[in-house]
């Protein structure tokens, strides 16, 4: 991290878990034990959860994300939430293009991009997930996927915008698989992802960018992983259902 030219992030992705009771019992047990960190602290929830931790996170250095929204205002899209209903809510962050969405839920470069553009003009704070598939890093086009992620997912977005972006590069084959990227793995692609922006906007909006790295961090290789120069922090997956193991990732990205 180089927290003299950005603020370091760390994220929890709740994904599908915690009731809104739950949510609210989680947060009161985190909100002490990172109440001193010096760097940033976001909890993305499930939909249902979010008026609950909202209540539970006031008064707190705990901001309020969501895990997805629409590209559109309004409309026949049975299911979905808008950047406007977060918004108003008084959500802070909203996850885009996480891979789970990726493989599950059919969303594609363009629709990442649709929906970030979405999320930047409701006024939220946008966490883009990027990253290659196993046979892809196999193959040795990590480089080649993730610039054209980057490159299509910003298109349209200008660069006072992307003061309000932050990149969580995500291996798609360490989500979850307790596999990670060792931090030299990490460090190269977040680098990558930097240079990228670079072409695209200019160096100094490139040095801003708080770039993230999203897979299997935990509590026992936080420390490693954010000492890396391009890593700015975590979107944190597991650990980020447990108190503890979370307030040591933060923990780490306050150093």
């Amino acid at each position: 991290m180089n927290k003299t030219l950005r603020k370091a992030v760390i994220a929890g992705n709740w994904k599908m878990n915690k009731t809104p009771s739950e949510a609210k019992a989680l947060i009161e047990e985190m909100k002490p034990l990172v109440a001193d960190a010096d760097c940033g602290v976001v909890l993305c929830v499930p939909f249902v959860d979010l008026p609950a931790a909202l209540e539970a996170a006031k008064g707190s250095n705990i901001a309020i994300g969501a895990q997805n929204c629409h590209f559109e205002k309004s409309g026949a899209f049975t299911g979905e939430i808008s950047g406007g209903m977060l918004a108003e809510l008084g959500v802070e962050y909203v996850i885009i293009g996480h891979s789970e969405r990726r493989q599950y839920f059919g969303e594609t470069d363009v629709t990442v991009n649709k929906r970030t553009l979405a999320a930047l003009d409701a006024g939220l704070k946008v966490i883009l997930c990027v990253g290659e598939l196993l046979e892809q890093r196999e193959q040795g086009i990590t480089d080649e996927i993730v610039a054209m992620q980057v490159k299509v997912a910003l298109q349209g977005v200008t660069a006072e915008q992307l003061s309000n972006v932050i990149i969580a590069y995500e291996p798609v084959w360490a989500i979850g698989t307790g596999r990670t990227a060792t931090a030299d793995q990490a460090e190269e692609v977040c680098a990558l992802i930097r240079n990228t922006v670079a072409g695209l906007y200019c160096p100094n909006c490139a040095a801003a960018l708080t770039i993230q790295y999203g897979g299997s961090m935990n509590a026992k290789n936080a420390d490693e992983l954010v000492g890396k120069e391009n890593v700015d922090g975590g979107l944190i997956g597991g650990a980020s259902l447990k108190a503890a193991d979370f307030s040591v990732i933060v923990a780490a990205a306050s150093k």
